[in-house]
């Protein structure tokens, strides 16, 4: 397995667990909590009614990080596939997309007004300690993989 292969292959497997979290939670699974409450005090802050997001919420975001996925298979050429230029555009596109999410989302974390209306639960150090942290090795990880293309090629 080349270079590319190998870093495309861990982030897709990050990738595709954190999808597999999250059709988890949308089909009622309720760790690391063991309720509504308790699942969206750690994972989410808190929400209006403190439930947890739907079935649909969560379905959306397991669709968004599988695409994710593929989007970093397709790049890092893991997958081979005959696109038209115009696609690989597209996929160009979302890549880097993906990539300004996750490292958005992992500087959000240690902006201390970004999380504020979660202050006094288990959210703020656990997105402290690992989720912005994992948010933001994610998005190395979609560096890694395109350099390890670039090399590649």
């Amino acid at each position: 397995m080349s270079q590319v292969n190998i870093a495309a292959a861990l982030l897709m497997i990050v990738l595709a667990l954190l999808a597999a979290l999250h059709f988890y939670w949308g089909l009622g699974g309720r760790w690391p909590g063991h309720d509504d409450r308790s699942l969206v005090e750690m994972v989410v802050g808190r929400t209006r009614d403190m439930k947890a997001p739907n079935f649909w919420a969560c379905l959306f975001v397991t669709g968004a990080l599988l695409m994710a996925a593929f989007l970093v298979a397709v790049h890092g050429g893991a997958v081979e596939l005959p696109l038209p230029d115009w696609a690989r555009v597209i996929v160009r596109v979302g890549f880097w997309t993906a990539f300004a999410v996750f490292a958005g989302r992992g500087i959000a974390g240690f902006v201390p007004a970004a999380f504020r209306y979660a202050e006094g639960t288990p959210f703020v150090q656990l997105n402290l300690l690992y989720y912005s942290p994992l948010c933001l090795a994610i998005a190395a990880g979609f560096v890694a993989v395109h350099f390890a293309a670039k090399i590649a090629s």
